[in-house]
């Protein structure tokens, strides 16, 4: 069993930068994919970026490349997002999750690990 715990979040203005942090332990041998999700109020969960544990490889959804930078430090089990250019709409909860199938795999349903959130939020 993996424990994440996610760590980082705040109010910020448009343009702002943030880093989240999260923390995994337990069975971290086991973990392949790292990967972070949000969500908005209303809104479904969405993938945001998520990395290969051991090459390091990141993926990006479209609406966060060239802003978000998702890195891993494997001594430190830690996982974090480098956020920056934030706009209003990247306000929602984050949550880091473990598992996925594949390499650049956002689907939800793939993770069965999440940490409680972080919330995020953007003003204008």
């Amino acid at each position: 069993q993996v424990h994440l715990v996610e760590s980082g979040g705040g109010s910020v203005q448009a343009g702002g930068s943030l880093i989240l942090s999260c923390a995994a332990s337990g069975n971290t041998a086991s973990i392949t994919y790292l990967t972070w999700f949000r969500q908005a109020p209303g809104k479904e969960r969405e993938g945001v970026a998520t990395i290969t544990k051991g090459t390091g490889i990141p993926y990006y959804t479209d609406s966060v490349k060239g802003r978000f930078t998702i890195s891993r430090d494997i001594a430190k089990n830690t996982m974090y997002l480098q956020m920056t250019s934030l706009k209003p709409e990247d306000t929602a909860m984050y949550y880091c999750a473990a598992g996925g199938f594949y390499v650049g795999d956002l689907r939800p349903s793939a993770y069965d690990s999440w940490g409680q959130g972080t919330q995020v939020h953007v003003s204008s």
